[in-house]
């Protein structure tokens, strides 16, 4: 047996109902962000902008005509690929955080926790496997490398954020592994034949309990179950506490289900450790500027920036890490509302009151205009424009590079 199917079946979970916890924004109930017309959800804030896929289709095909737009350069090298190094047991000292590319990232808690956020394992993120944005940056690992997972977190279903054949490959390795998703998800993964799958609503959390499972002559049980919140299993090692929290983005598998089902940010706490994961999101809607205006000059300063950030901040922060985007931004006329910039993210990092953080959702796939490498380049310089060191607090890292916070 392989040690990922190993480590897999020594932990069953139990996981309590879906509960409110702690503070929440006083509208919580009026669930402003669910569709009052239909179905599906919405971004219920002025720094949304909303454009159909047919209008951003035709806005990117006039810059090309035009000759407006802004081929990426691929050509290697561009972000450097290393080849992970997992830990080898569930002793953990320190949080530990390993990028796997784009937004997939493996987190180790202290205490033995072991999550993945948004894993795509595939050349290509679309629905076919001969068409579709082609990575031209390798996995750093294939997926039978990961020893143990124990809940895999999705933030929406954009396919370069959830993938059919990682997630069948995952329930493969790690038949006991949780999925955790915004609501509206779960019927995608039962459809899937996956049925230890959760969904829940922004300011919603469960409480998540792994203990170890009986394996006296080679018989291994195991399974999970749901108990009422605020009970206990009688033999409790792991436990962490997961809640889905608001950001600004779409959602769809298709053309005809844009927005049928949530997007998300998530936190974790396990071990003493608490990480943000922001998923994929905008923080402004930025109008079209001509070449080279700063959209946070001071015509613009009073742009309606997302407030959902400063209220995870206040209301959950702060968090010992931050893996925030920092890529997929051009055009911004385009692509603002959806997608954070470098100088938006160091926003983001500083209203929800992140101690440190790791960027994502770039050097992966050519998504948009921007240059491969800028999203580092312009980090650094959104950093020190805030007053923050351009390093060791809001860090770039290689693919496949693990870092570890004390």
């Amino acid at each position: 047996m392989s040690s990922a199917s190993t480590s897999a079946a020594l932990y069953a979970t139990v996981v309590s109902a879906a509960q409110l916890t702690g503070a929440v924004p006083e509208d919580v109930q009026d669930k402003a962000h669910h569709a009052k017309a239909g179905k599906g959800f919405v971004n219920p804030w002025e720094s949304w902008r909303n454009m159909t896929v047919f209008e951003i289709l035709r806005t990117m095909t006039w810059r090309r005509i035009s000759g407006n737009a802004n081929t990426p350069d691929t050509t290697p090298p561009t972000v450097p690929v290393r080849k992970p190094s997992f830990l080898p047991s569930r002793e953990t000292p320190q949080l530990r955080s390993t990028w796997l590319g784009h937004a997939c990232y493996y987190v180790e808690f202290p205490g033995g926790l072991r999550v993945l956020f948004d894993p795509v394992f595939e050349p290509r993120c679309s629905p076919f496997s001969f068409m579709g944005p082609k990575r031209f940056t390798d996995p750093p690992c294939p997926i039978e490398d990961i020893p143990a997972i124990d809940l895999v977190v999705i933030s929406h279903a954009h396919y370069d954020h959830l993938s059919y054949p990682t997630v069948m490959k995952i329930k493969e390795l790690h038949p006991n592994a949780h999925f955790f998703a915004p609501l509206g998800n779960k019927k995608w993964f039962v459809d899937s034949g996956i049925h230890n799958a959760i969904e829940l609503d922004w300011w919603e959390a469960k409480d998540v309990h792994l203990s170890k499972v009986d394996t006296k002559e080679g018989h291994q049980s195991g399974g999970a179950e749901v108990v009422e919140a605020g009970t206990r299993p009688a033999a409790e090692n792991i436990s962490a506490t997961i809640e889905c929290l608001p950001c600004q983005h779409t959602a769809a598998r298709s053309l005809f289900d844009k927005n049928h089902t949530l997007w998300s940010s998530w936190s974790i706490t396990s071990g003493g450790k608490k990480v943000w994961f922001a998923g994929d999101t905008g923080y402004r809607a930025v109008p079209d500027l001509p070449r080279g205006e700063d959209d946070y000059g001071a015509k613009y300063a009073e742009l309606p920036r997302c407030p959902a950030f400063k209220q995870i901040g206040d209301l959950r922060g702060p968090f010992d890490l931050g893996l925030i985007p920092i890529g997929a931004y051009e055009p911004r006329s385009v692509m603002s509302p959806m997608h954070a910039n470098p100088f938006d993210s160091v926003n983001i990092f500083l209203d929800t009151k992140c101690k440190q953080a790791l960027s994502m959702h770039w050097g992966t796939w050519v998504l948009t205009e921007e240059d491969v490498l800028e999203p580092a380049r312009l980090l650094k310089k959104a950093l020190s424009g805030s007053g923050i060191p351009e390093e060791g607090v809001f860090d770039v890292c290689d693919i496949g590079e693990s870092r570890e916070f004390a």
